[in-house]
């Protein structure tokens, strides 16, 4: 049976993103092209610039996908965290290990690309505003958190921006030992940070 053609089109705009993404984290900016993608992709040009008729318009969908995977992978763990004390740590492990890998580095090249290419930085920084506000709002309900009490947003902000500086220094070189005893730490000081935010759950009692 022949693969309908909506699928079809869907299939090769899956494909053309993907191939974006890693062309972006190996080549960067400005060794991305329309052409290079298509070739990476196993498609036509002419196929690629009908889904994407400008390197603009590919990277849009290249951010969306970054920002999309990432917080689905943090959705997809959020029936594992445990409940109680431990759920600070597991919390803070997950969020400060979201900036690293293939996705982070795509965008990390595009960040610098558009602090010197005013016409990229106008298509990329709305979108980075939403996605930000997303990720942001996803640390929220994983933390349990009450942004109203002062204080509390700021902190879940300041996780993020960790997280970030993390994946920076993740770039030259395997982190992961330097990371492990920072998120311990940081956990410790999330807990008295949203001390009293954090939703009775099964197994605890409030005092």
């Amino acid at each position: 049976m022949r693969e309908p053609q909506q699928e079809r089109s869907r299939t090769t705009r899956r494909r053309l993103v993907e191939a974006a993404v890693e062309c972006l984290a190996t080549r960067g900016w400005h060794g991305t092209t329309v052409a290079m993608v298509a070739e990476q992709a196993g498609v036509s040009r002419g196929a690629a610039q009908h889904h994407f008729p400008t390197r603009e318009d590919l990277v849009v969908a290249a951010v969306e996908q970054v920002g999309e995977v990432q917080l689905a992978e943090l959705r997809r763990h959020v029936e594992l965290l445990p409940n109680g004390a431990s759920r600070s740590e597991a919390v803070a492990e997950m969020l400060l290990n979201l900036y690293t890998g293939p996705m982070f580095r795509a965008a990390l090249q595009l960040w610098v690309a558009a602090s010197t290419d005013p016409k990229l930085l106008a298509v990329l920084a709305p979108l980075e505003a939403r996605v930000g506000r997303e990720a942001h709002r996803v640390a929220l309900e994983l933390l349990g958190a009450d942004e109203s009490r002062p204080g509390v947003r700021e902190t879940v902000q300041a996780t993020l921006d960790l997280a970030r500086g993390l994946g920076l220094a993740n770039l030259l070189s395997d982190d992961t030992r330097r990371r492990r005893r920072i998120v311990r730490q940081w956990a410790r000081m999330l807990e008295p940070a949203l001390a009293g935010t954090l939703p009775e759950r099964a197994g605890t009692r409030s005092m």
